[in-house]
């Protein structure tokens, strides 16, 4: 495909360029050419006969021109000129990938759902995946992976991240070995060893200087930001240094994203900053703030402060960034910042990892953060230079600026020297930790991958791990696993010949830890019934994140482990501490306490209960399904327990949150009002459903078109309802 930014074109003389451009691809044989209008208002300028001309030159030649980043005002010129077969139109990413299935291509993605190999990707083209799903989808022996003809790995620098890194090597490796005619393109903007990389992958070694927006990178102090080139340039005062270069920023028409270590600090600052925005805009931008704000409020399932403050933030312009939204809350910033209407986010770096975010101004406050286990470190370079890689929107600003922020002067040509003068930190595998290592030789041996000692160690082999290091380190490490593995009866070891059990097949299938199928099974052989015990020994497995105590935590823990009489030997108190904290978390979510409530018990975020909860699903989902190999009788229960972690609710609301479109806010408005089961909702009629506060017709049809009746929306009264909105 032909690509043209049609911000090259600016008037009607260049206009006719475009079309001339237009037709030499053509008569060279393109078939597909994109003109992107993003940032302009081209179509406008260019006049219909240019248009006209061009459909007829895609028409003599059987192509197709596709348009992309129209504004909704430039639609009445297309259909006046009659654009319908020739001339496609889309406004997003998503679109235009939808947009080339008519032609043959059919794009999907394929996140989570580890359980499953979803024989429908198959009819993809190009499959949209993360490193986890696409491991997954090699432990479930899914055979057309063998016929990919490319694999893409993007920001393959995450083979550094020890959470991340060992599933993307792993898969690296093994799509190498199962298809090794498939073309291998890795992409990085910060590996300073990309070279070793390129040997380990026996790929072509290509770099670039080439970048979309030149970069100026510079540490600002006292009112100036010095340049790595030099340059020193004023900033505008405001009511404090970040404001004034959020301000000054925004007078010349950019956007800011700052970067700060910790939530609270993403939260304060965006407060303190708020103030100078708001009274840098105009009347209308506020009023479209206001609505935007209102918005996010209404969209929440369950009210909380959270997201009161992050409204009260919007309305001035300015949004925080970090785990504790909710995806819908991210998302929602993310949108208006890209429409440019929020002027600045205040975010912690989990926004430089791998979200397209660009600001013509990105400015790095803190380069420290808190290490559990060694206090105050520094920042790596690496994730310094991810975070000013966001400076500067193609096609929208002249230039980026990546600027540090000094606290005292003498650290102004320090850091240019540190962090813009130095290369970032070579990467290195983690795979050799045990973790790693336990999840990754499992799957090898349940998919039969591998059936000897020696052929796992010659896959191991391949991997970056062994290749930046002594392959027979690796070796012992991998035999030590090995024991651990068949002392726990996931696998069976004969004259070195590996074969895994049905449990040790199970586990892998199930993408859990091996040490966690362990402790499931444990619980599972206990005779203990209680949920609050299965929840915990969920709680108790590496793959469940904890929540450790607070100060004020260690009383009301306690007595909760003496309620739920968890009496019995721990090898770590303070570790059994944090699974309690956490078990608690998920009972007193599925106890229908409110979010705000939760959230500040806890002193966490909604994202943060959405994501332990998400976690906690899945590995009670696996806990039932371990059971039917050691405990069917627990089957049922803990089945009923996954589903209540997941909805959040009491026993008594279990069937009615099996209607789409009822979540426990709906699913108890619903029995307050007297409709305790589905043949009560049959009987129910549709009108008084609607009545219901955060029911309203649109829900209260939908109700009752699962339940077998179909209702005319011409029949149901004209009031609307709470739950129409929202």
């Amino acid at each position: 495909m032909v690509i043209l930014y049609a911000e090259n074109y600016i008037n009607d003389i260049e206009g006719e360029k475009l079309e001339d451009m237009c037709e030499a691809f053509l008569k060279k044989g393109a078939k597909k050419i994109l003109i992107d209008f993003s940032g302009t208002d081209l179509i406008n300028s260019i006049g219909v006969s240019i248009l006209i001309g061009l459909i007829e030159k895609v028409r003599d030649c059987k192509a197709v021109v596709f348009f992309s980043g129209l504004k909704k005002v430039n639609y009445d010129i297309i259909d006046l000129v009659g654009i319908t077969r020739h001339i496609q139109v889309f406004n997003s990413e998503d679109e235009a990938l939808k947009e080339f299935e008519p032609i043959g291509m059919k794009v999907g993605m394929s996140v989570g759902d580890y359980d499953s190999a979803d024989p429908s990707l198959e009819k993809f083209d190009v499959l949209v995946a993360t490193s986890e799903r696409a491991d997954s989808l090699l432990r479930h022996r899914t055979n057309w992976l063998q016929r990919l003809t490319v694999v893409v790995a993007d920001e393959v620098h995450l083979i550094n991240d020890a959470d991340r890194g060992p599933t993307l090597e792993v898969t690296l490796a093994k799509l190498r070995q199962v298809n090794p005619q498939a073309q291998v393109l890795a992409l990085s903007a910060t590996i300073k060893n990309s070279a070793e990389l390129a040997r380990w992958l026996e790929a072509e070694h290509i770099t670039s200087e080439w970048r979309p927006v030149p970069l100026k990178q510079g540490v600002y102090h006292g009112g100036l930001v010095h340049f790595a080139d030099g340059a020193v340039q004023e900033v505008r005062a405001g009511e404090d240094d970040l404001s004034g270069l959020v301000t000054d920023v925004m007078a010349s028409g950019g956007q800011a994203l700052i970067f700060v270590n910790t939530r609270r600090s993403a939260e304060a600052l965006a407060r303190s900053v708020a103030r100078g925005v708001r009274a840098a805009l105009s009347e209308k931008d506020l009023e479209r703030l206001r609505e935007c704000a209102e918005r996010l409020i209404r969209g929440q399932d369950e009210s909380t402060s959270m997201g009161a403050r992050l409204g009260k933030c919007i309305e001035a312009g300015v949004a925080f960034h970090h785990a504790g939204l909710t995806n819908d809350q991210r998302g929602l910033v993310e949108k208006e910042f890209k429409k440019t209407r929020i002027k600045c986010i205040v975010a912690t770096p989990t926004l430089a990892a791998g979200i397209n975010l660009p600001a013509r101004r990105v400015v790095v406050r803190d380069l420290n953060r808190f290490d559990v286990n060694l206090g105050l470190t520094p920042i790596p370079v690496l994730e310094i230079k991810q975070m000013c890689g966001r400076a500067g929107r193609p096609r929208y600003d002249p230039y980026g600026e990546a600027i540090l922020f000094a606290k005292d002067e003498d650290d102004v040509d320090e850091l240019i020297e540190d962090y813009f003068r130095s290369e970032p930190e070579a990467i290195e595998s983690k795979l050799g930790s045990e973790p790693a290592l336990r999840m990754h030789v499992l799957a090898n041996i349940a998919t039969g991958h591998v059936a000897t000692e020696e052929e796992l160690f010659a896959f191991f082999n391949r991997t970056f791990f062994a290749f930046q290091g002594d392959v027979y380190a690796i070796r012992g490490k991998v035999l030590d696993v090995l024991a651990l593995l068949e002392r726990e009866d996931f696998i069976t070891r004969k004259d070195a010949n590996l074969r895994a059990t049905f449990f040790g097949k199970r586990t892998s299938d199930l993408y859990i830890d091996p040490l966690s199928a362990v402790k499931m099974r444990n619980a599972l052989r206990e005779s203990r019934e209680d949920p609050f015990y299965h929840l915990w020994a969920a709680c108790s497995t590496p793959d469940m994140p904890k929540l450790y105590l607070r100060r004020g935590d260690y009383a009301w823990v306690e007595q909760k482990i003496a309620q739920e009489e968890l009496t019995f030997p721990v090898e770590d108190y303070d570790f059994f501490l944090a699974e309690v904290k956490t078990a608690s978390l998920l009972d007193d979510w599925m106890g229908e306490r409110t979010e705000d409530e939760t959230t500040k018990k806890f002193g966490i975020g909604p994202g943060d209960i959405r994501r332990m909860t998400d976690q906690a699903e899945w590995l009670l989902h696996s806990m039932g399904e371990l059971g039917r190999i050691f405990n069917k009788k627990k089957v049922r229960a803990l089945t009923r327990l996954t589903t209540r972690v997941q909805y959040g609710v009491k026993e008594e609301l279990l069937e009615l949150v099996s209607l789409r479109g009822v979540g426990r806010v709906r699913a108890r408005a619903l029995v307050q009002a007297g409709y305790r089961t589905l043949r009560d909702l049959q009987k129910a009629d549709a009108n008084a459903l609607a009545r219901i506060p955060v029911i309203g017709q649109a829900v209260a049809k939908r109700i009752k078109e699962q339940l077998g009746e179909q209702v005319d929306t011409r029949e149901m009264e004209g009031q609307a309802a709470l739950g129409d909105f929202g």
